[in-house]
């Protein structure tokens, strides 16, 4: 039977390229995501990207999710279980940005990157888990960064680094509270920044695309991860040691410029 993934934020970029990496593995694939309507700056939709999906290899469930409400993940992911009989894969992907220092950071958003980033994957993974549990191949993996106290990721953008660390928590956390279950539980960082909307329309614009990687190498990395078994669990993986450390060496494939010097992402 064909293994099952639930994937946040899978409408785009590193999401949707996870999404189609799994679909030519056979997987079918939950795309819980927000955006139904075309957006001018946005690329995709859940139905745009299920079709993506279908025609890789995979089976596709658009969802329209908004991970801030218990109501509506619950009955996603009850969608998603009854469609294709079970899961086995959660990606936590869905994540908020914004790098305001914390006199110019309006709580609005703040509260959405602690809605979306915190809560979200919390409430997310809390309701996936009896689903993975009877899975012979559980696996949590959430994209956020290795757990650094270093004081400097805190002074520069306290508020984002809060949402983060809190989805790096999780991940901790999980990783021992589910042992016992065999679900593995891991989180993914990129070594550089990854050519998404987040990057185009809140970071840096075309330049910071220009130094960055495509997402490919994130659903490469996570492929890696994804075939090891229970016992690979509690690691804050980096993209590129990953896919070193299974012997790949070009890594200009995934450059989106390779005439322009990578930007090395945050948190590393």
């Amino acid at each position: 039977m064909s293994k099952t993934a639930f994937i946040t934020g899978g409408s785009r970029g590193i999401g949707k390229a996870i999404a189609l990496m799994l679909a030519k593995k056979g997987y079918n694939i939950a795309i819980a995501a927000k955006t139904t309507e075309p957006h001018p700056k946005l690329e995709g939709t859940i139905f745009s990207a299920a079709e993506e999906v279908e025609a890789a290899g995979g089976k596709a469930l658009p969802l329209k999710t908004d991970i801030r409400s218990e109501e509506n993940v619950l009955e996603s992911i009850e969608k998603t279980v009854s469609t294709f009989g079970g899961l086995d894969i959660l990606i936590n992907n869905a994540s908020a940005i914004n790098l305001s220092p914390t006199q110019m950071l309006p709580m609005k958003r703040y509260d959405l990157m602690h809605d979306i980033n915190v809560r979200g994957t919390f409430m997310v993974s809390k309701h996936c888990v009896p689903h993975l549990a009877k899975s012979d191949h559980a696996h949590i993996l959430t994209l956020s960064p290795p757990l650094n106290m270093d004081k400097k990721w805190f002074g520069n953008h306290l508020g984002y680094t809060m949402a983060k660390y809190s989805m790096s928590m999780t991940v901790l956390g999980l990783s021992e509270e589910l042992k016992n279950q065999k679900i593995a539980v891991n989180a993914l960082w990129p070594q550089t920044t990854i050519a998404t909307a987040a990057v185009q329309n809140l970071l840096g614009g075309d330049s910071m695309i220009q130094s960055s990687r495509t997402p490919d190498i994130m659903a490469d990395a996570t492929e890696i991860i994804l075939d090891q078994n229970h016992e690979c669990t509690g690691n804050f993986f980096i993209d590129e040691e990953v896919l070193k450390n299974n012997g790949v060496s070009n890594f200009e494939q995934y450059a989106v410029n390779p005439d322009k010097t990578l930007m090395k992402d945050l948190f590393l």
